[in-house]
């Protein structure tokens, strides 16, 4: 029974894939029954087709694979289970190569009939699941973005004498974007041990990317000023809401400040060179909920970026192609100072 639902797994994925390489050519997910998901597919793959033809890019080919995390109910009749899918896309552009990644999640239901087909495809938007602000409880457990803190890992602590030491006084300090994004390619598909993983991880990345290149904490004491991760405090982590909010981190970067973290919000992606960020209202409303780091510039000089969450390498800085983007969508972009 198991090999006959994973021949449907396995089916989708291949049709999946080839879906993102041809958009619309493929036959229309035979193996899924669940019509919402097929309506969602077709705009999609014509969404696919647009932007594919807006780039200027050729795809030239995709590889998906797929790894099942759990099997949370199995039966005669149905399967329930979770899988993550890691596609890469190799495409051209103005005589360049490119490749992008991007790790995926999924929960699937399988049910019998006569054959195993899909009865259900069920996604998780984490992009879009950045909470607004409220205020936190008196012993500080709950965050003022109203997600519950997670439990204390073993970590290194990163605000220590030194650190502080170092950052003080008026020199400026030459932010090295090659480090930054050497670290970025090095932990965008999982996370640095040395410190905590968010559940909605974008923006702990893109600190830790800026860390990396050279960034320096401006450490308040307080949470809701100030740009820090101090590590183990006791018991418990803490870090500025600005090191792990989006909406945070983009004020941050708004304001004027003569030394530290500085940058500089420009009007077009094609001003950003690796070691910037992006920010993604998804409703327009805004409310920043997601953060990229740019790694690398396409061969028009548009940026690719890195993120986690969902896990991404090199890909189209407008993530059109993302589950959590409408056509409300806005941006910001920060171009980092050279000097901090």
């Amino acid at each position: 029974m198991e090999q006959d639902w994973k021949r449907s797994l396995y089916e989708y994925v291949d049709q999946l894939n080839k879906d993102r390489v041809e958009p619309g050519a493929v036959p229309r997910f035979s193996v899924v029954r669940d019509p919402r998901f097929r309506i969602q597919q077709e705009e999609r793959s014509r969404r696919l087709g647009e932007w594919y033809a807006g780039r200027g890019i050729t795809p030239l080919r995709g590889e998906t694979g797929v790894k099942t995390l759990n099997v949370v109910h199995q039966s005669p009749s149905e399967v329930i289970a979770e899988v993550v899918l890691h596609r890469a896309l190799y495409y051209e552009k103005g005589g360049m190569r490119h490749r992008e990644d991007a790790v995926e999640s999924e929960r699937l239901i399988f049910v019998q009939g006569g054959s195993w087909e899909i009865a259900a495809v069920e996604r998780r938007i984490p992009e879009r699941s950045a909470k607004r602000y409220i205020e936190p409880e008196a012993d500080g457990r709950v965050s003022k973005w109203g997600e519950v803190l997670p439990a204390p890992q073993p970590s290194q602590p990163l605000l220590n004498k030194n650190i502080l030491g170092g950052n003080s006084g008026s020199k400026e300090i030459r932010y090295n974007r090659e480090a930054a994004v050497a670290y970025a390619d090095r932990w965008w598909k999982e996370g640095n041990p040395e410190y905590t993983n968010f559940e909605v991880d974008c923006t702990n990345y893109v600190s830790q990317c800026l860390f990396a290149g050279g960034a320096p904490f401006n450490y308040t004491g307080k949470r809701e000023t100030g740009w820090w991760y101090k590590g183990y405090n006791g018991s418990q982590e803490w870090w500025s809401f600005s090191w792990a909010v989006s909406d945070s981190l983009q004020r941050y970067l708004s304001a004027s400040r003569s030394s530290g973290l500085r940058a500089e919000a420009v009007e077009r992606a094609e001003q950003l060179q690796p070691g910037d960020v992006i920010f993604y209202d998804w409703d327009g409303d805004g409310h920043y909920q997601h953060s990229t780091f740019v790694t690398a510039l396409d061969a028009g000089g548009m940026p690719l970026v890195n993120a986690r969450t969902v896990s991404s390498r090199h890909r189209y800085w407008d993530y059109r192609d993302s589950y959590a983007w409408t056509d409300k969508t806005a941006y910001r972009f920060f171009h980092i100072n050279d000097y901090l």
